[in-house]
């Protein structure tokens, strides 16, 4: 299933002298296997390769049982970046561009996250799974976006949500991408200059290496004096969670004339296409009234009805 699972990794490890803990993520097939779905502008395909490492270094870097996604939302050219991680290391992403930077009626998008516009926002979600009967149990964190790259902007996150020093580095190429993130242990942990001595050999570590070598091989070569411990790989792959299912209940949840209109739009048939992976639902108006009937007789019964 992972073929080629050293370069579609994440990788979660510990330097325990220094009391900094890290973990690295590198997407090569399964980058590509997103990338190739919708043709981004240069600019746009390199925001969502970081976007991509970095729901995946956080989805190792959290306790997440369930689904982690990061998300852009601005007012440019850019509208909306996001990407998401699951807990099996499955991941999608996508992004969605104004009207103008299709037509080129304005400035095509920048990497420059300043473009997004005065209230551009940064939100970082998790989502696991229910316990018993409880409804599933999700966490936001926002934080404003005043900084040029996508990194720096995480590493704001983490200062201001979790209080703790945390660096990271997010690269993407034509072919790759990847991600490298290091944080503080609490304050007793680790010796007095270990996250001094730590940040400097990380400040040594170019994208250009980053995007080409295994994550182990990385850690190995920036920190191999500080004993690193290695605690767990997780092999990553593209993977989409839309289904025939989850299509029809969205068109019941649009109502029945709803529907019925997209029937007709469709020429007999709604047609409905995943964003993510372009997978294509059609449904007739037979399949919709069979949809419509089944939501209803689950429907419980008013009061007084048997």
């Amino acid at each position: 299933m992972y073929q080629n699972a050293s370069h579609d990794l994440q990788l979660r490890f510990l330097l325990p002298t220094a009391g900094v803990r890290g973990v690295v993520v590198h997407l090569q097939d399964t980058w590509q296997a997103m990338a190739e779905r919708v043709a981004y502008p240069q600019a746009v395909a390199e925001l969502l390769g970081e976007a991509a490492a970095a729901a995946a270094l956080f989805t190792g870097h959290a306790k997440v049982d369930g689904r982690l996604s990061v998300q852009l939302r601005g007012q440019g050219a850019l509208r909306t970046l996001f990407a998401e991680c699951t807990a099996a290391g499955t991941l999608r992403g996508i992004a969605q561009l104004d009207e103008g930077a299709l037509d080129g009626s304005i400035p095509p998008p920048s990497r420059d996250l300043r473009t997004l516009g005065r209230d551009a926002l940064l939100a970082i979600t998790i989502e696991n799974p229910a316990l018993g009967t409880r409804e599933p149990m999700r966490y936001q964190g926002l934080v404003e976006i005043n900084v040029e790259s996508l990194d720096q902007a995480f590493e704001g996150y983490f200062r201001q949500s979790e209080q703790l020093p945390t660096r990271l580095l997010l690269a993407c190429d034509g072919q790759r991408a990847a991600g490298f993130m290091l944080q503080a242990l609490p304050s007793d942990s680790g010796d007095s200059d270990g996250w001094t001595r730590v940040g400097a050999l990380f400040d040594t570590l170019g994208a250009t290496e980053l995007l080409a070598l295994p994550p182990a091989d990385l850690v190995h070569r920036l920190f191999h004096e500080e004993a690193p411990e290695l605690l767990g790989e997780q092999p990553l792959q593209f993977a989409c969670s839309c289904s025939r299912e989850r299509v029809g209940a969205m068109l019941v949840s649009l109502g029945a004339d709803e529907a019925q209109a997209a029937v007709a739009a469709g020429g007999g048939q709604a047609q409905v296409r995943c964003e993510f992976c372009g997978q294509d639902y059609r449904f007739d108006e037979d399949q919709l009234a069979t949809l419509f009937r089944d939501a209803a007789a689950e429907l419980p019964a008013a009061s007084g009805i048997q």
